[in-house]
């Protein structure tokens, strides 16, 4: 065992020297982007273009956007996605299209559904089966918006891109409006929802989002890097992306990309393109940037990053090379380095935990043997306090967005991130290779989504007030007038039924979109007894609801206040169907559950 030992001892020894020579190499790198993320951050490099107030925000004149969201097999996240953010939405000039595939028959029937309710959501069918490439799905897409605009006689004037399972801040599509005036390519920053601190996978995700939009994005423009897309959050002008089709063959999203994303943001800096990344920044109590729940396994999240790395590290630098002013050239390398790195990373991981052990064994016994007699590597001391300064960084970072308490647990997540990373990095040179040697084109590595509870989008929820103002049942005059004359402990939007200022259905129609649910438009005629009474008496009278109808797996209940997380709790023991709730007036739903129960 002695033997043995010293032999693993010697080959450390070996791989030390040049295991710290990359190590402070890397740190010296990060230590420069976070030097020069510290001058932005004082204020000594100011946007050429300040931050909007909301009387610039108000005086920016509207342009049309679409909003591109491509799917495969997202049937059940897309209808609350589109629900929520239709709802909470503050911008007014917007589309979506939404990409399925043919056979992909339950997320088109999805689309259907929401598109029947929302006239601003278009389905936008590929060609051909599925799954190709996310950028071909948007491309498609892209034609649907065009065929939409000759039959329409209508304009886009900006793209948007999002994802199934994305939380648009309600004030985004208003910063990219205004954004939009002065540059061609805008990015909103992309953060990671909160989940419990034990939550490691997911919590990797938080704290390499807030760190790297933190550190690396506000100060890569600066020095002479492309704003690489994040996939979401992204607004192109109409004109960056004629520029991109007639560079492209008219591909606007390069079909062969798994991260075309990334490789637009490098396009459009190569077509001299202006770009910004908006800084993370609080509006109204929030953070101005789009939210969403990233892999929560591991499996899932190896999966993802190994298509990122295949993406960012190995197709685009077989696509471009080292191209680009030196500080492109830097760019792309801090872009690269995780080929190196991410290996080297949990190796070093490895060799650290070898030395602890063998230290504590040799301090217990008293033996000569273990990392603990080698000689002090000289490299090692400054290695190893780099380290530490990334990770007090990665850690204000963290505690910025997510608070101290979460932010007490980078140490440990960067060790699993290690580990994960490594994984990634080796199957994406696998695939690569392999692809390459076969001269077959590399398929989109599909990340599983999920979509927040209901109770978790309240923070993004209009006031219902503001509801009934957008949809016109109210002027703002109005409102004031009533909250002037109000008396009583009653709702204002009771009160303004009350007064006769809007009527019930008014009232519904705001509640159903400041939700995202539909109105039940039906009659006592129409439901089956049976089906009226397969929930106990006492949940129907207590919660108020009246189920409706049974089909395709899900049970549709009927009730007058949007339900929350603790209607659905009482529901589920008696159903194992899925709940759909609709919205009734209350005195239509009184006079349903007299006829019916």
């Amino acid at each position: 065992m002695l033997f043995a030992l010293d032999s693993i001892d010697s080959i450390i020894g070996w791989i030390l020297g040049p295991l710290s020579a990359y190590i402070l190499l890397s740190g010296l790198d990060d230590l420069f982007v976070l030097l020069a993320a510290a001058w932005v951050w004082i204020g000594h490099w100011r946007l050429e273009i300040p931050l909007p107030t909301e009387a610039d925000l108000v005086a920016a004149v509207p342009k049309r956007i679409a909003i591109f969201v491509p799917l495969w097999k997202e049937f059940e996240v897309i209808g609350k996605m589109l629900e929520h953010n239709i709802a909470a939405n503050k911008y007014t000039t917007y589309d979506f299209f939404v990409g399925t595939y043919p056979n992909d028959g339950a997320t088109i029937e999805a689309v259907q559904e929401i598109a029947a309710r929302f006239p601003r959501v278009h389905l936008a069918v590929c060609p051909h089966d599925g799954p190709t490439s996310k950028a071909d799905c948007l491309n498609w897409v892209f034609q649907r918006m065009l065929l939409h605009e000759e039959r329409h006689g209508c304009h886009f004037d900006m793209v948007v891109t999002h994802d199934a399972e994305d939380l648009i801040h309600p004030e985004a599509l208003r910063w990219i409006n205004y954004f939009g005036d002065h540059y061609d390519f805008i990015q909103i920053p992309v953060l990671a929802l909160p989940t419990p601190f034990l939550s490691i996978t997911h919590g990797i995700y938080c704290d390499e989002f807030a760190e790297f939009q933190t550190r690396d994005l506000p100060v890569r423009r600066r020095l002479g890097g492309f704003v690489p897309s994040a996939g979401v959050g992204t607004g192109y002008s109409r004109e960056a992306l004629e520029k991109l089709a007639v560079s492209g063959s008219n591909r606007i999203f390069e079909p062969v990309c798994l991260t075309e994303d990334y490789e637009n943001g490098l396009r459009l800096k190569n077509l001299g393109c202006k770009q910004i990344f908006v800084p993370i920044t609080k509006a109204r109590g929030s953070f101005v940037a789009t939210r969403e729940f990233f892999p929560q396994n591991r499996r899932a999240a190896i999966r993802q990053r190994t298509r990122w790395v295949t993406g960012i590290s190995l197709q685009s630098w077989d696509r471009h090379g080292w191209s680009g002013g030196i500080g492109q050239v830097y760019w792309l390398w801090r872009d690269r380095k995780s080929l190196i790195g991410n290996p080297l990373s949990l190796l070093a991981n490895a060799i650290f935990l070898y030395g602890m052990l063998t230290l504590a064994w040799a301090t217990f016994t008293g033996g000569p043997w273990g990392l603990a007699h080698f000689a002090p590597n000289r490299l090692l001391p400054f290695a190893i306090a780099l380290q530490m300064i990334h990770t007090l960084a990665r850690g204000g970072c963290v505690t910025r967005v997510y608070g101290w308490r979460f932010a007490l647990g980078v140490p440990i997540r960067a060790v699993f991130a290690n580990w994960i990373n490594a994984i990634a990095t080796t199957r994406a040179l696998y695939r690569f290779a392999i692809a390459k040697f076969r001269r077959q084109p590399l398929v989109w590595l599909k990340t599983e989504h999920a979509y927040p509870s209901r109770t978790a989008l309240l923070e993004h929820k209009r006031f219902l007030t503001e509801m009934l103002i957008c949809c016109g049942y109210i002027t703002e005059e109005e409102l004031l007038e009533a909250l002037a004359t109000k008396v009583g402990d009653g709702s204002i939007e009771q009160y303004l039924v009350a007064t006769g200022k809007i009527t019930d259905d008014q009232l519904c129609e705001a509640l159903a979109l400041q939700q995202g649910l539909p109105i039940a438009r039906i009659e006592p005629k129409q439901i089956s007894r049976n089906v009226a009474r397969s929930l106990p008496k006492h949940i129907v009278s207590g919660w108020k609801v009246v189920p409706f109808k049974v089909a395709s797996g899900s049970m549709f209940i009927a009730g007058t206040e949007a339900p929350g997380d603790d209607l659905t709790a009482a529901l589920r023991p008696f159903t194992r169907l899925e709940i759909r709730f609709h919205l009734m007036t209350p005195k239509k739903f009184t006079a349903l559950q007299e006829q019916l129960l």
